[in-house]
């Protein structure tokens, strides 16, 4: 099973709009809608991440995207704090996890945990 899209609310759409633009387009989502309450990004007519304006006081989360390669961990790590997020965790093996887990955590501007992971 896999999900069909997540959804949250942001305190700035703006800002996360830009920041999510710049930061997924490693991972191949690009921006598919816009209007004043929403944004959504997806690929291959597939809205896979929303975020709209606030419907209540925000809450953090934590949202981890699986990629086939390290480098694509690199890039959405590198992209997301180029667009303003703030390290979390640099790309790296998270032993813990299991030996193979290559990933990187960048906040979101709205502090929400962002991780790319390639297994």
């Amino acid at each position: 099973m896999e999900f069909g899209h997540i959804g949250f609310s942001v305190n700035d759409l703006q800002k996360s709009k830009e920041f999510y633009r710049a930061a997924l387009i490693p991972l191949g989502l690009s921006l598919t809608h816009e209007s004043d309450e929403q944004v959504r990004f997806g690929k291959a007519g597939k809205t896979t991440l929303y975020i709209h304006t606030l419907m209540a006081p925000p809450t953090s989360f934590h949202i981890a995207f699986e990629v086939k390669s390290r480098e694509e961990v690199d890039a959405f790590y590198a992209a997301a704090l180029a667009a303003g997020g703030t390290d979390h965790g640099a790309p790296g093996i998270r032993q813990d996890y299991s030996p193979t887990y290559y990933a990187a955590f960048v906040l979101d501007p709205n502090g929400h945990n962002i991780e790319v992971v390639c297994r």
